[in-house]
């Protein structure tokens, strides 16, 4: 495996058993499903409800990854937590189990100018060992990384790159351009409508909540465009992007993928969070998935 963190990273789910406690065994699964498709392993993200997990809960969620992936492909973990200590607190934890990076979203509720920003990120990795990446998702926490922030930060040796979650073209091609004479510092996409855009445009890697639905028809658009046939790789985009479309449409991830693995057979339980589906809501992700092959 090269050391380089390419191709799809999938944002896997963290699986709950009917008590709503951790489901390992199911967590397993999932982890082979993404692995026969040819993904990495990116844990305890938004798709891995980190909102909801206790610290001991994500240490044990990353060292199951960890173990299971067995060093035949890359595991990235998110450590972000509210303030500067406790996701340091946490990355020592994490940078002990042996995963191939960590990814830091920004600090959230209050609003963070980019010197201050800065600082936070400075702090993290200068206390750390393990690569880290930048985590850029205002929808979710209010504070935004701009291009040029990620650019200073970039002259750190322990920030490696950025995953970028905005959700907009514009932002992903903004990080792109500030970062593009920076060898060693690498953008991620974020969103599933952006995958095969972003890898034309010098994406490393891409993290999709959405390959935990379908693992390899996102692998496609990656696997396609590496091997040169970028109109496969875009009619591929053209299909997911669909399928995203329509299933977010339904519910918000992580409840909508979690709601689609159940209805595809597989026992990842409900997400921690209030989402109720009604019937007729199940019955449109069920027309959504029967178009899916069950990987």
């Amino acid at each position: 495996m090269s050391n380089k963190i390419d191709g799809v990273l999938t944002a896997i789910v963290t699986p709950f058993d009917s008590e709503g406690a951790l489901n390992l065994k199911a967590l397993k699964e999932q982890i082979t499903r993404q692995r026969q498709a040819g993904n990495s392993i990116f844990c305890g993200g938004t798709n891995g409800e980190f909102f909801v997990l206790n610290e001991k809960e994500k240490v044990t969620v990353t060292q199951t990854c960890v173990d299971e992936v067995a060093g035949q492909a890359h595991v990235v973990a998110h450590i972000g937590e509210i303030s500067t200590r406790e996701t340091i607190r946490l990355g020592k934890q994490i940078e002990k189990l042996g995963v191939d990076a960590v990814s830091v979203i920004t600090p959230y509720f209050v609003p963070l100018q980019q010197q201050e920003l800065i600082a936070h990120y400075t702090s993290i990795a200068d206390a750390l060992t393990v690569p880290l990446f930048l985590y850029n998702i205002p929808a979710r926490t209010g504070n935004t990384i701009e291009p040029e922030t990620a650019r200073i930060l970039a002259a750190h040796p322990n920030i490696i790159g950025i995953k970028d979650s905005a959700g907009s073209y514009q932002s992903l091609s903004g990080f792109l351009n500030a970062v593009k004479d920076i060898d060693d510092f690498d953008v991620l996409n974020g969103p599933d409508s952006l995958i095969h855009q972003g890898f034309v445009e010098g994406c490393s890697a891409c993290i999709s909540g959405l390959a935990n639905v379908a693992p390899k028809a996102i692998n496609s658009i990656w696997s396609r465009y590496k091997a040169g046939d970028i109109d496969g790789s875009r009619q591929a985009q053209e299909s997911v992007t669909q399928l995203r479309s329509e299933l977010y449409q339904v519910a918000f991830s992580p409840a909508a993928v979690k709601k689609a693995l159940q209805l595809m057979g597989y026992a990842v339980g409900e997400s921690r969070y209030a989402v109720e589906f009604s019937p007729q809501q199940e019955s449109v992700i069920r027309q959504l998935i029967a178009n899916i092959a069950h990987e």
